[in-house]
Formats: structure tokens, C-alpha cells, sequence
């Protein structure tokens, strides 16, 4: 039976490659908000291999975004069987004695309270859906507090205090887990990260690299077929960070 898949910050990067793996015979409802043109590529190359695969550009980081991407949810599908919140990101990195409360709350828009919002709103398509579940985006940087991006490592440390919540509340009807993926080879790092902090992240990596987008999007499909884990953030960063 064809799921119903609505993925977050899908034009590009991690969000892109979740799309790739989770198409194959299903219906994909696809968000982005400044990568149009990647957005529309990857609209291409999925026509072959999805049922279907449909766009939306909203900005999540306000409400009117949110509601607006839900309006289109129910517009298209009767249900929804998947959703993947991966939109988020970076902002700027801020020392702790510089924060200020714009960065704060542009910040935990971005990576939290759209997240939060959008699952909320989307209950009742879920608790309609077939072994329905949700995908939460968290980081690393929750694990090591991230310093000079601490309101970042925040925001993304709700959002696994957020996935343990949602999931107990929502069962037995929906599934809700987390991906934290630690140094993953994408734009994100060209904007916010040294050549020099890369390579001693590598270095600190016992697997002696950093993540590619795959590694992530196989862990988000893994997450979606298991029918047995639930309240869970899942590591995905090459043992840069054990438990």
C-alpha cells in the first residue's frame, strides 16, 4: 500500500536524500523554502520512481507557515502515514556572551517550534494513516552542547526531549522518533564550519570521516519500517559521540 510522506526542508541536503529513499511507490508531499530550483530538480528525478510527488514552499519558521503547509497536506492526501520533520539549521554561530534574543528566537523558530507545530497539527492526518510515524531532525550538537552555537545545540536538544513526550502521548496509533547525525558532508558545513574544524572532527571520528546524506536517509527509512521502536533518538555519526 502507498504511504503518504510529507518530509520538511526537502529542496536539498539531508531532506532531499530522506525523499530518494523513502519514494519508491509512494506519494511525496515535499517542502522547501529557498531552494526552489533543487526543489523542482528533485521533483524530476522522483517522477519515475514515486506514485507521485508534489511541492510547497512555506516558511515554517512562523505559524502562518505551518498551518499553511497542514492546509496543503489535507488538500492532497486523506491521510498521513509519515512525517518527517527535517527542516532546520544553523543560523550564525554566537558566543554565550553575545546571544541575543532575535538569534534566540530565530533559532528555536527554525529548529524547534516548527517541529513542534507541524506534529501537532498533523495528528489527527497521522492517527488516520497506516502504521503512521514520525521522523524528528535533531543533531550532535545536542550531545556536546555545541560551544559557539549553543542556542543551536539547544533548540536541537528540545527537539529530542520533544520526540520522547510525542512519543509516549501519541501511542499506540503513531510512532515518533529522532536522527541525531553528527559531521554530515553538506552545505551546512561550507557555511558554518572551518576546513580546519572539519578535519578535527574527522580526526575525532573513530570511523575517520564524516556522514554522507545516504547514511542519514538510510537511518530515516530504517526508523519508518520499524514497526517496534518508538520515543528513540537514534545516533547516526560515526562514533563521534557513544553512549
Amino acid at each position: 500500500m502507498a504511504k503518504s510522506i510529507l518530509i520538511t526542508g526537502a529542496g536539498s541536503g539531508i531532506g532531499a536524500e530522506v525523499a530518494r529513499q523513502l519514494a519508491a511507490g509512494n506519494d511525496l508531499l515535499l517542502h522547501h523554502h529557498t531552494s526552489r530550483a533543487a526543489a523542482a530538480e528533485l521533483q524530476a528525478e522522483l517522477a519515475g520512481v514515486s506514485r507521485s510527488v508534489s511541492l510547497f514552499e512555506a516558511d515554517l519558521t512562523t505559524d502562518d507557515g505551518c498551518v499553511a503547509l497542514v492546509k496543503e497536506v489535507q488538500r492532497i492526501f486523506s491521510r498521513l502515514d509519515v512525517l518527517v520533520n527535517n527542516a532546520g539549521g544553523m543560523v550564525e554561530r554566537q558566543a554565550v556572551g553575545d546571544l541575543t534574543w532575535r538569534h534566540l528566537e530565530t533559532s528555536f523558530a527554525l529548529n524547534t517550534f516548527s517541529t513542534m507545530r507541524l506534529t501537532g497539527l498533523c495528528t489527527d492526518l497521522l492517527r488516520g494513516g497506516e502504521n503512521p510515524c514520525v521522523v524528528n531532525m535533531t543533531s550532535i550538537a545536542m550531545r556536546h552542547g555545541a560551544p559557539s552555537a549553543t542556542a543551536y545545540g539547544a533548540s536541537k536538544a528540545a527537539i529530542d526531549s520533544f520526540t520522547r513526550g510525542a512519543a509516549q502521548e501519541l501511542a499506540p496509533t503513531v510512532r515518533v522518533n529522532a536522527v541525531a547525525p553528527g559531521i554530515i558532508d553538506t552545505r551546512f558545513h561550507e557555511r558554518v564550519t572551518s576546513e580546519a574544524k572539519m578535519r578535527q572532527f574527522i580526526e575525532s571520528t573513530p570511523l575517520k570521516r564524516s556522514g554522507t546524506v545516504t547514511d542519514v536517509g538510510r537511518t530515516v527509512r530504517f526508523l519508518v519500517d520499524s514497526d517496534f521502536v518508538t520515543g528513540e533518538t537514534i545516533d547516526c555519526n560515526g562514533g563521534l559521540f557513544m553512549r
